[in-house]
């Protein structure tokens, strides 16, 4: 197996709503910027992969769009996940240890403000016969598994609202972020619930976005890169679809993730600087935080709870860990991404760079 590292990242401003820019246009200039930064254009991309979800488009097949961005003549090599673009790069990354090419680039596009009720698609990830008729909203799955944390003793929702007011303080001059700022935890506390305990803040706000990774084997890295972000191990585990037959107090796919990608990467989650987690609710910090064993910085621009683009923030979650490494803010790095409810699938990725 050969070394793959980071090489690039780049990502749109944070929008809730796109209504001018169909898939490709939000993805261009995204792309040449991820390009450009690695000196390289698309003629040396041996293999491309993307993330999207069509039912966010609202019709099949939705993603095709975005290879006018790409161009796909002459023909490429190509895939395509129907999730977030972070499980696009794990496969990336396998495809480039395998010594199938030297350079792939991945990407994401979020749109998740063009579902009228996004509910309507999030329903259809769960169990066909007994959940998914009922029609549990995003938020209230959300909801049971912070109650049980705050049942468990494990939470409170002054815990929550902290989490919420570092976020927003470190997106200030965050181009990504949708909602930043200073806040006060008892200004959090007073707001309404949306479904209890969980207020308005403590759900990442659903917007449109891109984001697009530049990924490269050995001395193609070295090349590219002054200091690439080594991708030293990553692993991805799934958990039961249905939540009622989960301890929703705990993240035992995430602590296993942790464990196999530490064996690849030779250190442990909680021997790196910065962790990058793809935290859709404020709870989600603590939880994941304590399965981790994490002690480093966390979010430190804010994170999924200052932009939330559908699909892309699991891989904007790599590829802020990366970027930390590449400007020689950190040693190592953690990214993790979630898909699915109350934490069901969830990847972990530790990144490294030269000493």
């Amino acid at each position: 197996m050969r070394d793959v590292a980071v090489v690039a990242f780049a990502q749109s401003p944070g929008m809730a709503a796109d209504r001018q820019d169909d898939m490709a246009e939000i993805l261009l200039p995204v792309m040449r910027e991820a390009l450009a930064s690695a000196g390289i254009d698309r003629t040396e991309v041996d293999f491309w992969a993307s993330g999207s979800h069509d039912f966010h488009e609202g019709r099949t097949f939705a993603y095709i769009e975005s290879l006018d961005a790409v161009g796909a003549w002459p023909p490429i090599s190509e895939s395509h996940v129907e999730m977030d673009a972070a499980w696009a790069a794990y496969e990336a990354w396998s495809w480039l240890q395998l010594g199938e090419g030297e350079i792939a680039v991945v990407y994401g596009v979020g749109r998740g403000s063009l579902a009228q009720d996004l509910d309507q698609v999030t329903s259809t990830q769960l169990d066909p016969y007994f959940l998914a008729p009922l029609r549990p909203h995003q938020d209230a799955l959300a909801a049971i598994q912070a109650q049980a944390l705050i049942a468990a003793g494990a939470l409170d929702e002054k815990q929550m609202a902290e989490v919420v007011a570092r976020a927003r303080a470190g997106a200030v001059g965050n181009p990504a972020a949708q909602v930043s700022g200073e806040v006060t935890v008892d200004e959090l506390l007073a707001a309404p619930y949306l479904a209890s305990p969980l207020r308005e803040h403590d759900r990442g706000p659903i917007g449109d976005a891109a984001a697009v990774l530049v990924l490269a084997a050995g001395d193609t890295a070295r090349r590219l890169a002054q200091r690439p972000a080594w991708m030293r191990g990553a692993d991805h585990r799934m958990d039961s679809h249905y939540p009622g037959t989960r301890d929703l107090t705990r993240a035992d796919t995430v602590g296993i993730a942790a464990a196999k990608a530490a064996q690849q990467a030779g250190f442990a989650a909680r021997d790196v600087d910065i962790a990058e987690l793809h935290t859709e609710y404020s709870y989600q910090e603590p939880l994941l935080a304590g399965a981790l064993e994490l002690s480093g910085t966390i979010n430190p621009s804010g994170g999924p709870l200052v932009a939330r683009p559908t699909t892309a923030t699991g891989l904007i979650r790599i590829g802020d860990a990366a970027r930390h490494i590449l400007t020689g803010r950190a040693d190592r790095t953690l990214a993790h991404a979630t898909n699915g409810p109350a934490l069901q699938q969830n990847m972990i990725c530790l990144l490294e760079g030269d000493r």
